[in-house]
């Protein structure tokens, strides 16, 4: 089976605060599909941040972004909505790089 990763970029208002509502939000997440992820802030500018999540398939993927209940959340956690840019990709290939 071909995982989906969700990509999503986003400028946050305070990520601390935001960070806050994300961690809090995890438990929704695993119940609505999303059974990996990955948060990353921009080195150069501390509230631009991306969010993976992995789900089995676009469809579960497009499902969950599409929730009100995701949508309230980024509202709650300061998420610019304006800065929002969702991108799918299907994982080829994952794992720890090993160098014999």
């Amino acid at each position: 089976m071909t995982n989906t990763v969700a990509v999503i970029r986003h400028r946050v208002a305070d990520f601390d605060a935001w960070k806050q509502v994300y961690d809090g939000f995890a438990r929704f997440q695993a119940d609505h599909g999303v059974h990996a992820h990955q948060v990353l802030r921009s080195t150069d500018d501390a509230n631009d941040v991306i969010v993976t999540h992995t789900f089995d398939s676009l469809e579960a993927a497009r499902a969950f972004l599409d929730m009100p209940e995701l949508k309230g959340a980024m509202t709650d956690g300061g998420v610019d909505a304006g800065s929002v840019e969702i991108s799918y990709f299907n994982e080829v290939e994952s794992g720890a790089l090993v160098v014999a």
